[in-house]
């Protein structure tokens, strides 16, 4: 039990949180956040980006609820340390970290921590109270201590020292918020502190990573050794007059837990339900590469090994054995040359059930039979999990989250040592806008040649696109066995691929050059042939799973020949609907050059705009994966060369690896700028010369992929050139989701906040300019808008979300601007670009 005191500040903690509300199935009373004119009068004020003048009024006004929750500011000052362990060798898990952290409060020295205090699991801890240590602030602290007996062992001690780095002065946050401070470092540790405070409790208690702590309360098996367990992100956010504590849901995938050979069975993936004596010996059932496969998704996880009347220990699993228990020999100090299972016999009295089945390598050579090893709950998988399972992840993703007792701030001990009172049981309701959606403007020969969208969405009824491009000649490579895609379904595929490209206004002038080629074989070779004819464009039809084709497709396409490639599954494309050729159309037009819609001048008249031209640039990083050190990260620019801000230039380059700033963006918006000149840009409006090269005057660049804490970073790379700027830092899928409250903010029976909801008021910035938006309609549920920073000047919420229902692949509006879209696209792209062997695409492009 932690130590009690006296002393306790003047923190009444308020009551628990009823929970999350997963959908807008909820009812008022709900908590209203001041929502006052914007901070003005303050020059000495200093921001990152622009400072915010006033708020937007353009839009039919709703109401709306966001996963937030009220909470006050400490009155007491927060003392900081800095926290080293004696353990340098290696670098400790965050979770282990913590748990030593608690033993040297509540049982090392309690009479030092008499008021909690809070530990980030890495470096820093909080307290209200200065601590009383002595010059060197030492404790050792004792780990791993067994029971008396003939097992009992000495505990591991373990150094922890604490060194008093700076006073918080929580003063400087109230100020912050009320609009009288500068976003300082002073504030940004405050709100590091609070942070720590409302996450230690859950982190105690919970399965954690850095950004969620996960929940057993809700779990899904979803098979191959995985299970899925509801998660919770929350983070102390200030906005304007009020701080308050943001709820998002995530999702954890977990070890399945039991005895290591079930686990290891559901790995497998086979059909039999049950295990056999034979199941993991190696041979003929089990190959070589099958354990090895094995090895890499269960290395890493902790294992408790239990013996007969022994205390269980705990191994983490390194390898796995490609030798059974039996056939595994080593020479004991006290038997001599021995095996596994004669080992375990003479040493625990154990006789293993399955002496052949493989081991689990916990140490230096050390093994231990499986069966006698269990996963225990709440271990994070740390590796990329299958397809299969990241489908199930969605749709558990997108299920109402119970919420519940873990979000009682109220009762978390830390929380009211620290005097924070979460003053609210509700969700917070804030007043929001809905933007007009554009008009839309498709090719002369439509029948209906402008459209209104619906929330977000419309069709290519009675449509053809804007400006289609036609296909002259063109290849068709099929790649799938033909006694599985034999001529008849090859000539029904054709027509109708053929008959949905007319359909949109795209001519097929002749039928294709047909060739069926073993997926096996030399790729490059079928695909240097098809070019040969200069092709307007190469149609490749692929087996499942056939990445490497897809792969090399693209980099023979992109990178060899400079031929637009389009690739299609054959198991989707024989038989499919005319709704899956009209989606390849989308794509396959903007490859050949064309366009398929473009806002009405009268939505957008900043960038139609003749006297004033207006360049969109879109920029965003793609980084490995974690643990890929050796892989450089991928950065791209595109850049608006036309008044439609329907084609883009486009520049990408490699960069170091998991570096979120762009190197040397000037010079690829520099390019961007060019092609820009190079274009027919006022060729629209038909009262300028196409010889007249026009300069833009205003660029709008939209950043994304930036934490908060980098804005300043990235800002410092922006354009030194001739033209008004403005710059947007986006932040995709924000974790405010938000939903309605009331008819007037509903989009449809899914009750979710309609396309084109802005929030700039009780979510947003104290000081600076930024806004959220949910340009799309939501499909499941609870939606989440995405955030914008504005950095550099400009009325942009309108025009923001008239880019969002541009992206050329969809006639539903997106998340983010196309722009932003397309830069994402062309970093994904990067990875073949570079080498044609390491992208995992789509096989579907």
């Amino acid at each position: 039990m932690p130590p009690k005191s006296s002393q306790v500040p003047s923190c009444s903690s308020g009551p628990a949180i009823r929970g999350l509300r997963g959908d807008a199935r909820v009812r008022a009373p709900q908590t209203h956040l001041p929502v006052g004119p914007a901070p003005s009068g303050n020059d000495h004020i200093t921001t990152i980006g622009v400072k915010r003048a006033a708020f937007s009024a353009t839009g039919r006004k709703v109401k709306i609820m966001i996963n937030a929750f009220s909470t006050t500011v400490p009155d007491c000052e927060i003392y900081q340390y800095d926290v080293i362990s004696s353990d340098k060798t290696v670098v400790l898990p965050a979770r282990f970290n913590m748990e030593l952290f608690k033993l040297l409060q509540t049982d090392v020295a309690p009479e030092v921590f008499t008021h909690r205090a809070v530990y980030d699991g890495r470096k820093i801890a909080f307290t209200v109270k200065k601590l009383p240590v002595n010059e060197k602030g030492s404790f050792k602290v004792p780990y791993g201590v067994r029971p008396a007996g003939p097992d009992a062992s000495t505990p591991r001690i373990f150094n922890i020292k604490l060194t008093e780095a700076v006073v918080v002065n929580p003063e400087v946050l109230k100020r912050f918020i009320a609009g009288n401070h500068s976003q300082e470092n002073s504030v940004l540790m405050a709100i590091t502190a609070l942070n720590v405070v409302v996450r230690m409790e859950p982190s105690l208690n919970h399965p954690f990573n850095i950004r969620s702590f996960f929940t057993s309360s809700e779990t899904a098996n979803v098979g191959l050794g995985v299970e899925l367990w509801r998660g919770y992100f929350q983070s102390v956010r200030p906005t304007i007059g009020s701080m308050f504590i943001n709820i998002d849901i995530s999702t954890g995938a977990m070890y399945m837990p039991g005895k290591l050979p079930h686990v290891l069975f559901a790995m497998l993936g086979k059909k039999q339900t049950q295990l056999n004596p034979k199941t993991f010996v190696p041979g003929p059932d089990l190959k070589a590469g099958d354990i090895r496969k094995l090895a890499r998704q269960i290395s890493g996880a902790r294992v408790t090994v239990k013996l007969p009347g022994r205390p269980d220990v705990e191994r983490v699993v390194k390898k796995l054995s490609l030798d059974g228990a039996r056939a595994i020999r080593f020479t004991s100090l006290k038997d001599g040359p021995t095996n596994v299972v004669d080992h375990i016999l003479r040493m625990y009295n154990v006789r293993l059930q399955n002496p052949d089945w493989i081991c689990a390598e916990v140490g230096n050579s050390a093994f231990i039979p499986i069966e006698l090893c269990h996963i225990r709950p709440g271990q994070i998988v740390r590796k990329q999990i299958s397809g299969d399972v990241i489908e199930k992840v969605q749709g558990f993703s997108s299920m109402k989250p119970g919420g519940g007792g873990v979000l009682a701030y109220g009762q978390s001990d830390y929380v009211r040592h620290f005097g924070m009172t979460v003053t609210s049981t509700e969700p917070l309701q804030v007043d929001a806008r809905v933007l007009a959606p554009p008009v839309l403007a498709y090719g002369g020969k439509s029948r209906q040649k402008t459209i209104t969208p619906n929330n977000g969405t419309w069709n290519m009824i009675d449509k053809f696109f804007y400006e289609s491009k036609a296909i002259i000649k063109w290849s068709l490579i099929i790649f799938e066995q033909k006694m599985k895609f034999n001529e008849a379904q090859c000539l029904q595929t054709t027509k109708a691929f053929i008959d949905a490209c007319r359909t949109v206004g795209i001519q097929v002038k002749d039928k294709p050059r047909t060739t069926w080629f073993n997926s096996q074989g030399a790729i490059e070779d079928v695909l240097a042939d098809a070019a040969r004819d200069k092709p307007t464009l190469i149609v490749a039809i692929l087996p499942m799973n056939a990445n490497h084709v897809y792969n090399k497709t693209k980099h023979f396409g992109d990178c060899v020949a400079g031929i637009p490639t389009q690739c299609m599954l054959a198991g989707k494309c024989f038989s499919a609907k005319p709704q899956y050729f009209a989606n390849v159309c989308l794509k396959l037009n903007v490859k050949l050059g064309g366009i398929n819609v473009i806002p009405s001048p009268e939505s957008v008249p900043a960038l139609t705009d003749v006297r004033h031209p207006t360049m969109i640039i879109g920029a965003d990083v793609m980084h490995p994966l974690p643990g890929a050190n050796d892989r450089p990260s991928f950065t791209a620019a595109v850049g608006s060369v036309d008044s439609h801000t329907a084609k883009y230039y486009t520049k990408m380059q490699v960069q170091k690896g998991q570096q979120e700033i762009t190197e040397d963006f000037q010079s690829m918006c520099k390019v961007s700028s060019a092609g820009f000149l190079s274009m027919d840009y006022c060729d629209y409006h038909k009262n300028v010369e196409r010889k007249v090269q026009v300069k833009p005057e205003r660029i709008i660049v939209y950043r994304d992929g930036v934490s908060e804490g980098q804005f300043k970073e990235v800002l410092d790379t922006i354009l030194a050139v001739d033209a008004k700027i403005t710059f947007i830092i986006v932040g995709k899928r924000s974790s405010h989701p938000v939903f309605p409250d009331g008819v007037l903010a509903l989009q449809t029976d899914l009750r979710t906040v309609s396309a084109g909801t802005v929030v700039d008021r009780g979510v947003g910035h104290p000081t600076e300019f930024d806004f959220y938006l949910q340009s799309h309609g939501g499909l499941l549920g609870t939606s989440r808008p995405t955030h914008y920073s504005v950095s550099l000047n400009h009325d942009l919420q309108s025009l923001t979300n008239a880019l969002c229902y541009v992206y050329a692949r969809s006639t539903r509006a997106v998340s983010i601007p196309a722009p932003v879209y397309y830069a994402d696209t062309v970093c994904s792209r990067a990875n073949y670009h570079f080498s044609s062997e390491s992208h995992l695409g789509t096989e579907e492009d």
